[in-house]
């Protein structure tokens, strides 16, 4: 029996839950210093093999310098044609969470990454398309922006599986959604 591929959200967010300023800007979050193995990402990266995110977070991503290759499949959720210049290796697509991430999970491979934004991770939460959350809570308020899931009347239980205190008073929570698959 193969594993079942999860869809995780390993994000980042300010005290009060944003991801980032209003323009997108992460300087809140660039700016810190990390530690040694990045609040396990390092070890995150090499768990997951796919990338999923919003068009927002995409073009973000450019304008601060991602690189985007084969090495990982990335696909970009949007509901405008691709662009031309788009790095190879990038997919684009758009149509109905549900049944798209059911086909994913059909495929051997890893966990799934779904990078954010708030609005992507909304509609996958909504779609209930998300097995956990992993949320960096950094020690800052930046009393504005992109909230961490964009606002809709919803109610998803979590259950808590950790919670990692860094020195720098990072503290990261990991959750797991239920009601969903297990």
């Amino acid at each position: 029996m193969t594993k079942r591929r999860k869809v995780i959200v390993h994000i980042a967010t300010s005290a009060d839950g944003y991801i980032a300023r209003p323009d997108g800007d992460l300087e809140w979050l660039t700016s810190r210093p990390a530690p040694e193995g990045f609040y396990g990402m390092n070890a995150f990266m090499r768990s997951v093999d796919t990338k999923l995110l919003g068009r927002k977070t995409y073009e973000v991503s450019l304008r601060m310098g991602a690189k985007f290759d084969s090495k990982s499949r990335t696909i970009v959720f949007s509901r405008h044609a691709p662009p031309a210049d788009a790095p190879s290796g990038v997919e684009f697509v758009n149509g109905a969470i549900g049944p798209f991430v059911s086909r994913l999970r059909e495929h051997p491979g890893k966990d799934i990454w779904l990078m954010g934004g708030g609005e992507i991770i909304a509609s996958f939460l909504d779609a209930q398309a998300i097995d956990e959350f992993v949320i960096s809570v950094a020690p800052v308020f930046i009393g504005d922006g992109i909230p961490l899931i964009a606002r809709r009347h919803r109610h998803v239980p979590l259950e808590l599986r950790s919670v990692e205190r860094f020195e720098d008073g990072l503290v990261q929570l990991h959750y797991r959604v239920q009601n969903q698959h297990s």
